[in-house]
This record gives structure tokens, sequence and C-alpha cells, in this order.
């Protein structure tokens, strides 16, 4: 089978793979869709942790090809049936996992990123990993199930309550799910600073009270023009250094500060503690999606969180340099491989 293999920072290829059998408790997927996210650029760039050689491609679903031997038969291990895969699969029994953090597990390992992922034309994936996709959740759609998941999880940490103003900060594919999920949540208003015109559009059409662009306005004045005291809740979804600090700037007393966004390993911002201190800050990160599948898919399934409007390109997966580079530089909102295609 074809499939994406990354070897080495900078080196990502299409290349024949042998498949081999499934152990018990595996099915095989046949893959329909691969969305791209950050994280993969990341990874291809040497600045995010991975364990290559290894096929890439955590945000995927498919048909399920072998349904494979389970002690206990899963609905998700019937051939024929599409399932979305959750990546993230926890050890059980380490200290994080048996107080319930399953997504802090000491041992946690990821499909796409320590194990072969979707960016193949086939993948076995653990039976008790995969979750039924309703049928009315299309192909495209089903490629954000897990960053809508991981989105979930974001909102959960952000503890928003009716009537808060939400700042959010980067309008693409997680800013612009974070807009729906916080308008859903109960925010009065959902302000999103983004520079590219084509997404604060998009943000506008979902619901933005407010867009911003911080090419040409000043973020802070604006956005104390709209809240004088500052927001309820920012959400940092960039992951630079610039946007991080203004976070913390943005926040009114007693608010909640939620760095969202992955940053390079190794980077760092100054904070005043007086500020966190006098503010009364909480600030508090969010990391992938413990128990959120389900959840991802209802809201999809149900419309609540619609992806029509974003912009999105498919690619076969012999262009996924092409794919990898339109997510890179923001000429998508989301780039999907289709092994297929």
């Amino acid at each position: 089978m074809k499939v994406a293999l990354f070897d080495r920072p900078h080196s990502l290829r299409v290349i024949e793979k042998p498949l081999r059998a499934l152990r018990e408790g595996e099915i095989l997927v046949k893959v329909e869709a691969c969305g791209i996210c950050g994280t993969d650029v990341h990874i291809v760039e040497g600045t995010s942790r991975s364990t290559p050689p290894v096929v890439l491609g955590h945000e995927y679903a498919g048909i399920v090809e072998d349904g494979g031997k389970t002690f206990s038969p899963l609905p998700s291990a019937k051939e024929g049936v599409r399932v979305a895969v959750d990546p993230n699969i926890a050890c059980g029994v380490c200290f994080y996992c048996r107080r319930g953090l399953v997504h802090l597990c000491s041992n946690l390992r990821a499909l796409g990123v320590d194990i072969d992922g979707g960016m193949a034309e086939y993948c076995i994936v653990p039976a008790h990993q995969a979750y039924v996709l309703p049928a009315n959740v299309a192909p495209e759609v089903s490629a954000f199930v897990e960053p809508l998941s991981c989105a979930i999880h974001g909102i959960d940490r952000a503890n928003i309550r009716a009537g808060d103003l939400v700042v959010i900060l980067g309008g693409g594919t997680i800013g612009l799910l974070m807009l729906q999920l916080a308008r859903n949540a109960g925010a009065a208003a959902v302000i999103v600073v983004e520079p590219l015109a084509e997404k604060r559009t998009i943000a506008s059409r979902l619901g933005a009270a407010l867009t911003i662009d911080p090419n040409t306005e000043d973020v802070h004045d604006t956005v104390l023009g709209r809240a004088p005291e500052g927001a309820d809740v920012v959400i940092e979804c960039v992951g630079k250094t610039t946007t991080m600090q203004l976070a913390v700037q943005l926040a009114r007393r007693g608010g909640t500060v939620e760095f969202f966004g992955v940053s390079p390993l190794g980077v760092s911002i100054p904070i005043e503690p007086n500020l966190v201190y006098f503010k009364e800050l909480s600030i508090v990160g969010s990391y992938i999606n413990p128990h959120t599948f389900d959840r991802s898919i209802a809201l999809l399934q149900g419309g609540v969180v619609n992806i029509e409007q974003f912009i999105i390109h498919n690619f076969p997966l012999a262009g996924v340099q092409d794919a990898l580079e339109h997510q890179r530089g923001g000429k998508t909102l989301k780039s999907i491989v289709r092994p297929h295609m």
C-alpha cells in the first residue's frame, strides 16, 4: 500500500509499505479522509515530537475493511462500517490514567505520531479507538471529528459562562471551531482576531460579533473599546509568543486565559507575576481530547458545528507535500488527504 512516511525532519515521502497481519483487537481501516493540522506541519519541520519512522496523520476516518478478531466484538469492528479514529492511546495503568487523566498518560502514544496513522491507503487501528460514524457525516466532515474533539476539551477548560465576552486569537480551523463552541456555550459575544480577510469573513458568517485585523487595528484598544474591563475569556489559537502575551493583556480581572495554540518546543514568553496576581487571572492549558470523541460526532451530526463555510482543499496521497504547504501557508482552512482519490 502507499503511505506518507516521515523518517526525519523535512522528509515526508510517499512510498510503498507492506501491510502486516492484524493482531488481536485490531481492525483494518480503508482511509477515506485524513486532515492535516498544525501538529503535522510542526512534526515535519522538526519542531514537534514524534517517533519516526512513522506514517503521519491523526485526523482521519474511513471504512472498516477487516474487523479482525476481538474478545468482545465492538460495533466499530464490523466490516463495512464507517468510523472516525481517536488517535490517542493511553496505557490505563500509570499515575495519571488511574486518576482519570488519560490525556496526560505518562505512556501516551498516538496514531500518526508514534504509530502509523492515516496518511495511507489503509491503516491498522485498535478497535477500541474507532467510533462509528452516522450515515449523514460525509467523508470531508469526518476529518474534523478529531480536531473538534480537542476544541471541545478546550471549551470545557475555558469555563465559559452564559453572557461572557470571549476573544479568540486566530481564525484558522481551531479558532472557527472554538467560535461556534463558545457561542453554543452561552457567550454573549465572540471577537475573533485574524489577519486574513477570508477567514475574518467566515468568522462573521459563523456568528462573530466583531472581527479584528491585527495588521491594521490596535487589538488591545479595539477590544477594550467593546469591553472596557477586558474580556471574560481569551483563547489563544495561534501558538505564537506575541499572541500569548496579548492574551494576558486582554483578559479582565478575574478572567481566564487559555493557551490552546501549539507553540514550538523550547519557546517561552515573559509574564509579569504581579499582573497575574493583581488581575487574579486563571491561565489554563488544553491538551488533546479526553473522552470528547462522542460529543464531537454528535455536534457534527446535529449540525451544531458547521464546516460548510470552511475553505477546504482535497489532495491525493501523492500530493501530500502540496497539502502541507497549503496548511503551512494559510492557503486553506483544512487540507484533506484523500488516499483513494
